[in-house]
This record gives C-alpha cells, structure tokens and sequence, in this order.
C-alpha cells in the first residue's frame, strides 16, 4: 500500500533516539534526557482547579467552538495590548488552535499549494520545513546563522541577507516566509528594528509572514522577544503564533492561538469549522483563568530556565565546550567540539548517549545546516544538570 503524502518524509531521527534512550534505561542506565523540549515545571495552580472545576459541569462537556469561545479570544486579545501593546480584535484578529503546531500545519493549507514556495530557515523546527511540504508547496531553505558565527555582526544580519538572495533567486517568487524568534533550534534573537525591515519587505513584495512566537516569554539578560504585530502596518502582510505550551508551562494542554491580519485568520477559521470542535472547553476555561490571574507566571517560568542555562553552559565552559549562553528559548545550541565534529550529530549523539549517559537532539533532524551541532533543553534542574557534565567530562577525553 502507497501512502503518498508521507512518502517524502525522511526517518525522523528524534525517534530514533527515543529508541535508544529507551534501551538504555532498559538496562539501567540513568538516562539524564536533555533530548526532548518537554517542559518539566509546572502548569499554574490556578489552572489546575479551574480545569477540575469546570470539567465537573456537564454543560461544558458539549462541543465547544472551532475558534475559540469569546472569553478566550478576549483573554489573548487582553495579553498582547498588556504585554506588547498590541491591539487585537477578538472577533476578527484571533483564532484558538489545538497548540501551535496544529496551527501552523492548517494555516499552510489555507496559503499554499501545489506550485506554491515558501522561504523557511535552515535549521528549523520540523514542522515549519514540513507544513508548506504537506500542502503541497516547494520549500527553499534559507540559511539561519547561529549566535555562535562570528559573521554575524548584528542578529538575523546573516538571515536577512540569505532571505534577500533567496527571493531574488526563487522562480516563483515566495508567498509565505515562516519565521520564529526566539529561534528552536539555534537560539537566534532579533530586535524590533530587524522585525520592521521583513514587515518593510513583506509589504513591498506582497510576502505573507508567518512568526512562530512560541517562546515570546522565555529570554535573559535583559532581552525583551518582540512581537512582529508591535511594527507598524504588520497586520497588512503578517500573522503570529502564540501558545501556552512554554510561557505557562501547559505543554500537554495544547492552547495556542493565531493573530493578526484578518483575512487570513478568517480562512484558518473557515478551515478549521470544517475540521475540528475546538478544545475541550474545560482547558478553554482554565487557559483564561491562567491569562487573566497567574499573568506574571512566565517571569517564574524565565527564572527556572535562566538558572538552567547559566547552569549548563557554565559546566560546559568549564570542561572545553565552549558555549555562549544563549539569549532566549529553553535550549542550547551546542557546536560539536572540534575533535568530534567529523562523527556528525547523529553518531555524536548516539556517543553522549552511550558513554556519559545523557541524552542530546543531533542537530540533523532540524534540517540542513543543523548536522555540526546537538541541541540541548533545559529539561532537567541543576543538580542532574550538574550530573551531565560531571558525566561528559568523563567521556569527552579529547577535550582535557
């Protein structure tokens, strides 16, 4: 039997990897998992009893709305005039997914198409490569150079310019750039200035953009990630995707939301009527509880990670990896050491996994340009953080 729409799809190597962290365990070894960006804090207390409480009411055990119902729309419309003062519309500028991810792939239904292009950053979180690929459309790559490359004078230059060639390249021109910073996998920030110029781009060359703000909350040392609605005249060209999953810690609840131009959240909204009820509306409920009373819980969420990452990229410098802390995400995007950059990422994986018992996502399964790093999440508190590199020391010999 054929199945062609996922007989592109290369082995997913995240998979892979479970397997043999799965093995591992098996034979008891005490796997410290820094593979998989599953956030391990937890959800708001006040979500919590707002989701029992609610679940108790039979009423809300009924199909709910495809789009979201009004008070959710209204709590996400709330957050982004408080935090980016942004006015959204909740009738018109905002429609609820079922997490991010379910989103985006929709959304590329409604924009693309067969003979279609959209432009996406190489490396890049699966699902951007793979959304336009499902409907259909040609994806070009486009080079993301990481923090760590000294060519980049000022963050997403070497981006922006790499998108400049590609459009001037690309036969048909691009409908859609898809962009997300904080950057899963390589950390990448930007400002509002960097921002403003694709929207000045987009404008001009009628380019829908698509930003993944999936880590809007999770930065350091002072960076404040923009919202590309926060530019002037964005709403013409761009639409961005908000979610609960790291911001609020509600991984599993899967409570996204898409915002911005209109038109477009009206064709996502006409789509998904056709397929889905919306969420349940219990975590609906919940998900509005945590907005409007725990809004300062993402600054205890940043706090955690922050801790985290100063606790893994120190004990890295400290025994010959060198690391520049990144500014934002819960991830550190970690440039093979030199006397291992010949096993690529998959092997080197496989060898952390195996030799220091701590599990990595080879930067490979991110797509081209991934393959000469490992992504680390800051999945695990510092005392097991601090076991890692205690176990890495050991094993990476060629660095003492």
């Amino acid at each position: 039997m054929e199945f062609r729409r996922i007989l592109g799809l290369p082995p997913y190597v995240f998979a892979t990897m479970n397997d043999l962290k799965a093995a591992a365990r098996h034979d008891g070894k005490d796997v410290i998992d820094l593979g998989f960006g599953n956030p391990d804090l937890p959800s708001p207390d006040v979500a919590v009893e707002k989701l029992a409480e609610a679940a108790h009411n039979p009423r809300n055990h009924r199909y709910s709305a495809s789009r979201g119902i009004p008070k959710i729309r209204q709590a996400i419309s709330d957050l982004y005039l408080r935090k980016f003062d942004v006015a959204i519309d909740p009738e018109t500028e905002v429609v609820a997914t079922i997490g991010a991810k379910e989103g985006l792939s929709h959304l590329m239904w409604v924009l693309v198409g067969p003979g279609d292009t959209a432009l996406v950053p190489s490396p890049s979180y699966p699902i951007h490569i793979y959304a336009p690929l499902f409907a259909g459309a040609d994806v070009r790559h486009v080079r993301l150079d990481g923090p760590g490359d000294a060519t980049n004078d000022q963050p997403g230059e070497a981006f922006f310019a790499n998108l400049m060639e590609a459009w001037e390249s690309a036969w048909p021109k691009p409908r859609v750039i898809v962009l997300s910073f904080p950057h899963n996998p390589t950390t990448e920030c930007v400002d509002l200035a960097w921002m403003a110029r694709i929207v000045e781009f987009a404008r001009e060359h009628d380019i829908v953009l698509v930003h993944d703000f999936a880590y809007a909350d999770i930065a350091f040392d002072g960076y404040r990630p923009p919202s590309i609605l926060e530019v002037p005249g964005a709403k013409e060209v761009a639409v961005e995707l908000y979610t609960m999953t790291k911001s609020f810690s509600m991984a599993g609840w899967r409570v996204g939301f898409m915002v911005g131009n209109a038109e477009i959240v009206q064709a996502l909204t006409k789509l998904k009527s056709y397929l889905d009820y919306g969420m349940f509306q219990p975590i609906q409920i919940a998900a509005i509880v945590a907005m409007n009373e725990a809004p300062d819980y993402p600054k205890y969420i940043n706090e955690c990670y922050q801790s985290r990452r100063d606790s893994l990229c120190d004990g890295m410098n400290r025994i010959g990896w060198e690391i520049t802390p990144p500014r934002g995400t819960m991830f550190v995007w970690a440039p093979i050491p030199e006397p291992y950059k010949e096993m690529g990422s998959l092997e080197f994986a496989k060898f952390l996994l195996n030799e220091a018992d701590v599990a990595t996502s080879p930067g490979v399964g991110f797509g081209p340009g991934g393959d000469g790093h490992v992504r680390f999440a800051l999945i695990e508190n510092e005392q097991r953080t601090g076991q890692a590199i205690r176990n890495m020391r050991k094993a990476l010999t060629r660095l003492n």
